[in-house]
């Protein structure tokens, strides 16, 4: 199957809701391990397009396969259909789409999409999965993000997704028993949006 690349000049049709559920549906049914929930493609996709490789420069097939785990050797697989895998594709084109838009044009309206539990009267945000997602991404260009990462205003700005979304076998003991604390967590978890906006050019 052919893989549509991203046209940062196609239509502006931001997923509804029920769209961002099915989509989450769709992927966490698939029988890959590997295959992104919502929360992790939206980090994904967003580190995507900060990255200093532009995503329209990128062929689709150089990082759609990543959403579900990779592609089986009949091009289909893990999904039941092409007619399914399409749809998946599509969904994802709009969804990057509208993050593009909103992270150059409207960042007052962006916002990320994390997990959110109830603690009492408080909620705690546990952005780990959309961290993941991000660092999948700074992975497809890993040597042209290490600049990033080596900058000392970029990489402060850079430092809680990597915390939250890097590899626990080469992470600190003490940063690893930081996130098991679910309220330091979330303090980490609040600083990402801004830093994401200042990385974007917002800040």
């Amino acid at each position: 199957m052919e893989y549509p690349s991203y046209n940062p000049s196609s239509d502006y049709l931001p997923l509804g809701d029920d769209e961002l559920s099915a989509l989450d549906d769709m992927l966490s049914k698939l029988p890959s391990d590997a295959a992104m929930n919502i929360e992790a493609l939206d980090g994904y996709l967003t580190g995507l397009l900060l990255s200093p490789q532009p995503l329209a420069a990128q062929p689709g097939a150089a990082w759609l396969p990543e959403v579900w785990g990779g592609d089986e050797a009949d091009g289909i697989a893990p999904f039941v259909s092409g007619k399914q895998k399409k749809r998946v594709m599509m969904l994802v084109l709009r969804h990057v789409r509208a993050l593009d838009e909103l992270l150059r044009h409207k960042p007052d309206k962006w916002e990320p999409i994390f997990s959110v539990a109830e603690d009492g009267d408080n909620d705690l945000v546990d952005a780990e999965d959309w961290c993941i997602g991000f660092m999948l991404a700074v992975d497809l260009a890993a040597d042209d993000w290490a600049t990033r990462f080596e900058d000392e205003t970029q990489g402060a700005l850079l430092s809680p997704i990597a915390l939250l979304g890097g590899n626990e076998s080469q992470q600190d003991p003490q940063d690893l028993a930081q996130l098991a604390n679910p309220q330091l967590k979330d303090a980490l978890s609040r600083e990402i949006p801004d830093a994401v906006l200042a990385l974007a050019g917002h800040g």
